[in-house]
């Protein structure tokens, strides 16, 4: 069968020549099935793992329709509204559409938290043809009523399961009911669970299903090992491993904040260059990390889950899980930086005595063993052996060296909200212990199993 192009699509040809100029030379499977629904008015319910071409898959036919409908821009009234649950995500997203919207003379704005409102709010006022937001900032502006959505006729929600994670739900669905009832609406998931499948029959009018399977899952293609180390040598770890050559660009995931700044501190004073990005950076600050990791100026970026989801870097060589995560679907989404576009990659876990029992759980999970590297001079074997003796007894946190048994917070990685907005009632727009804690509750009420791979 012949593989389509964008042309073959039905977009306006200025909107192919923009996806050619920006290097999109064949449609993805996602926006190969998904624009021509799209473009017939078709609401879409596209499930699909970050990295598929969702964004064009959604942004395309969205700035076509805009563009044969009519309507004039009109200050605080959007013409489309596209909800991001992080604002990296709102940011990347923006990005894309900008490609796009551009050559059309379509303006956009995007709104989040962790900056002030005020250059937002001036955006809005000038008119925007689109509008990017996370559901906080959004709903803080509603409130103040810089904007509303009476005019909003195509309604996009990103990562849906994502924003279940992170406690939007209610905030969709009060958004929803603003936006006319004639719009069209597309909704994209990685996973779909039975609260997101509540959502989508909610929101959706005989939506077109869509689902793209990856040739590979994420983690078949990744050289996962894990590390046995007590907690207390995690960072002289790191530091060993990131001097070896082999070690290109990698990202390195911690449990909290303040553990992010004290592996950056660290390295630093190893000698090896790297950044911190968490929620209590400032937007600026956080900018240039993810733009220094990007074009490869900094090699290391050590990240609290908020990078887990949404941030897209190529070439990623390495993943490393300084503290295992509690919940085995955020392995899979962190380790899933690695491995894109059909590149091989490394993921390297550190598991100390408290830890082990969350390794068993994303073992079971995965449904594979991860390789055990004791060619390492912080190897302990005692660790080792807890998790043979823990996976042999069925259950019990493994104790030693006089560690407190469930001395790791289950809930998630941070106690604190991560991203609160600034000026507005500061909404949560990046928690990953909100993320963990429905993720949490969802297992248990599906009896424990994991999500699909994302």
């Amino acid at each position: 069968m012949t593989q389509p192009t964008f042309a073959d699509l039905g977009l306006a040809d200025i909107l192919v020549r923009a996806a050619e100029k920006a290097g999109y030379e064949t449609p993805t499977p996602i926006q190969a099935d998904g624009i021509p629904a799209a473009l017939s008015g078709r609401d879409l319910l596209g499930i699909a793992q970050t990295g598929t071409g969702k964004t064009g898959a959604f942004a395309l036919p969205m700035l076509h329709r805009l563009s044969l409908s009519g309507t004039d821009r009109l200050p605080g009234k959007p013409r489309a509204l596209i909800l991001a649950p992080t604002r990296e995500l709102a940011i990347q997203v923006a990005q894309t559409v900008n490609v796009f919207a551009r050559p059309m003379n379509m303006r956009y704005a995007v709104i989040h938290g962790g900056v002030s409102q005020h250059p937002q709010v001036a955006s809005l006022r000038r008119g925007v043809d689109v509008l990017v937001a996370t559901p906080g900032r959004l709903m803080d502006l509603l409130e103040q009523r810089v904007l509303t959505l009476d005019r909003v006729e195509t309604f996009v929600l990103d990562e849906a399961d994502r924003m279940l994670d992170l406690g939007f739900v209610k905030d969709i669905q009060k958004i929803a009911k603003l936006v006319p009832e004639t719009r069209h609406t597309m909704l994209f998931s990685a996973t779909m669970p039975r609260e997101i499948a509540g959502l989508a029959g909610s929101m959706l009018r005989d939506p077109q299903r869509i689902e793209v399977t990856p040739t590979s899952t994420p983690v078949e293609r990744i050289d996962q090992s894990v590390l046995f180390v007590e907690k207390g040598r995690k960072r002289a770890l790191l530091a060993h491993l990131l001097k070896q050559p082999e070690l290109g660009h990698t990202i390195v995931f911690a449990r909290t904040k303040h553990g992010v700044d004290r592996i950056v501190q660290h390295l630093q004073k190893s000698d090896i260059q790297a950044a911190g990005l968490h929620g209590d950076k400032s937007q600026g600050a956080r900018r240039v990390a993810l733009d220094s990791f990007k074009s490869g100026r900094l090699s290391v970026l050590v990240a609290t889950d908020i990078a887990a989801r949404g941030i897209d870097v190529d070439g990623i060589s390495h993943v490393i899980n300084l503290d295992l995560p509690n919940v085995p679907e955020t392995y899979v989404h962190r380790i899933g930086r690695t491995a894109r576009a059909g590149r091989s990659g490394a993921a390297i876990s550190f598991c100390d005595f408290e830890e082990v029992e969350y390794l068993v759980d994303i073992e079971a999970t995965t449904r594979q063993d991860i390789k055990i590297d004791a060619e390492h001079p912080f190897h302990n074997a005692e660790i080792a052996t807890s998790k043979v003796t823990y996976r042999k007894g069925g259950g019990g946190r493994p104790k030693s060296g006089g560690q407190k048994s469930g001395g790791q917070n289950r809930g998630g990685q941070n106690r604190g909200p991560q991203g609160q907005g600034q000026g507005g009632r500061g909404r949560n727009e990046g928690s990953a212990a909100n993320a963990n804690a429905g993720m949490q509750k969802r297992r248990r009420r599906s009896g424990g199993g994991g999500r699909e791979a994302a």
